[in-house]
């Protein structure tokens, strides 16, 4: 058994779902499946339930999760205490951020960190916010980012930037033409959703909140797993959505997407680590590096 495969399995348990786990790591999905099967035919131990396409921790599956984030945690603990002996020449640092964060605003400044420190190892995996609280948590990341903040006393939260949310619809829908959105009209509308546990959903189900709208007032077509899944069915059909505006400023700049009238207040992005585990001298240089002001 290796800590890859041990990495995978945890990828998949949390998300019940081979593809989104491949996702996350930067697998194959065939690469995953085929970990995952070496794991249970080397221990003869079947970890999942398979139905149809669908997979489900089974009662061995859940008793193995828990031994497995331990073992993962303590050979990260294990890692970093030789990591430091190199100070910031080697050694290697796990970062897991929420989906708009990796995929639209970390990047250029992990090639920043990469370019300063080459010998270090940077991976990053991409969860929603409860999950990449949960590995912050639970030792097996390093340093996570989410939208808004958790409340959660073993996790420290620092915010190092500001991100705007918007509204959007495609050109032929009617709130197209700027018109004052109300909370009758939010109610009546047709909704694509990110899944429960992501930023962007709990900071639009705050403003909801405000206006004296509950979430289950809402017409929801669809609940998404990705920004890009979420955009794609905004563009195809006669829907709303609220997105970073990150994730859409191409398709505004183009015209294939419009604002809609709709006040939401921008959110922070939160750095979080561990109140109680030691930060290696590589995290705390990332740290110093993302709460830098945007040049």
């Amino acid at each position: 058994m290796t800590l890859e495969q041990l990495r995978i399995f945890i990828a998949v348990a949390e998300r019940e779902h081979l593809t989104q786990a491949a996702d996350a790591l930067a697998l194959t999905p065939s690469a995953v499946s085929a970990s995952i099967r070496a794991l249970e035919e080397r221990y003869d131990t079947p970890l999942f339930h398979r139905m149809g396409r669908g997979i489900q921790l089974n009662d061995a599956g859940r008793l193995f999760l828990a031994e497995a984030r331990a073992t993962l945690a303590a050979a990260r603990n294990a890692e970093l205490t030789l990591a430091e002996l190199a100070g910031l020449q080697r050694g290697a640092l796990a970062v897991h951020a929420s989906q708009t964060i990796a995929s639209y605003w970390l990047p250029p400044l992990l090639l920043s960190f990469h370019q300063q420190y080459p010998l270090i190892t940077l991976s990053l995996t991409i969860g929603n916010t409860s999950s990449v609280a949960q590995a912050v948590r639970e030792g097996m990341a390093d340093l996570g980012l989410v939208e808004d903040g958790v409340d959660e006393q073993e996790l420290a939260s620092t915010t190092v930037a500001q991100d705007d949310i918007v509204a959007v619809v495609a050109p032929a829908h009617p709130w197209a033409d700027g018109r004052a959105v109300d909370a009758d009209a939010l109610r009546d509308a047709e909704w694509i959703m990110r899944e429960p546990g992501s930023g962007t959903r709990s900071a639009f189900e705050a403003r909801l909140a405000a206006m004296g709208i509950m979430p289950s007032q809402l017409r929801v077509a669809l609940d998404l797993p990705s920004n890009e899944a979420v955009r794609s069915a905004v563009l195809a059909g006669p829907y709303a959505a609220v997105v970073s505006e990150l994730v859409v400023a191409p398709h505004l700049q183009a015209g294939l997407l419009r604002k809609v009238n709709l006040d939401l207040p921008p959110r922070p992005f939160s750095l979080l680590h561990h109140r109680q585990r030691h930060q290696s001298r590589a995290a705390q240089a990332l740290t110093e590096l993302l709460k830098r002001p945007a040049s």
